[in-house]
């Protein structure tokens, strides 16, 4: 049983990671043989992974059809970054503890540094300084869910290096007022291009994967 556990953990952390650097479409039916082939195990820890990402809402069981990655309504879209947006704003109300455990500043360093996994970071850090796991644990799984969808919508922004810069410098100065607008604001930029990013995500998950 612990053999099938620490397969299904590897399992879990790889495939997840995978489904974060939007490696699969929305709509994408997931096989768990396929899986189980490509990591050289049995079935029975795959499928331990894949529901464990069920709970997580970054996989969809749809009975007879099997697993799906989620797909996206606009209407779906706009609730995760309204849901992102207020998990922050929570977040900065609260403000970091004597209790949170300390991390390392966020580093930008140019354009060409990897801003999705920087923004997934930043945003962590900041339920994180709360030390209200609750609050850490909703933040990581609106993270997980938005990471593929900031991904596509890279190249339907502009200046997302200076926008992720900025906020990185008014966390670090604790200046919660301006963090606070300025969170507000990128959201509210990603929000009037749902329509254009669902479409981008649809288009993707029309082709033969």
């Amino acid at each position: 049983m612990d053999a099938i556990h620490s397969k299904s953990a590897l399992v879990y952390r790889h495939f997840k990671r995978a489904l974060r650097s939007g490696r699969y479409a929305p709509g994408q039916r997931i096989d768990p043989a396929t899986l189980a082939a490509e990591f050289h195990t049995s079935p029975t820890p795959v499928r331990f992974a894949l529901y464990r990402l069920v709970g997580e809402t970054l996989l969809v069981d749809n009975a007879r059809d099997g697993l799906h990655v989620p797909l996206l309504t606009e209407v779906a879209l706009r609730d995760l970054y309204d849901w992102m947006e207020r998990l922050l704003l929570i977040a900065c109300d609260i403000g970091a503890t004597p209790a949170a455990r300390k991390t390392e500043p966020l580093v930008l360093t140019s354009a060409d540094d990897d801003l999705v996994t920087l923004t997934w970071q930043l945003f962590d850090a900041i339920a994180l300084a709360t030390a209200r796991g609750t609050l850490h644990h909703a933040v990581k799984q609106a993270n997980d869910r938005l990471a593929p969808i900031r991904r596509a919508a890279q190249g339907l922004l502009e200046h997302c290096f200076d926008e992720l810069a900025q906020l990185n410098r008014h966390w670090q100065a604790r200046d919660i007022p301006v963090l606070k607008s300025a969170l507000h604001e990128y959201h509210e930029r990603r929000k009037q291009l749902v329509p254009c990013i669902v479409a981008l995500l649809s288009e993707r998950g029309d082709r033969p994967h």
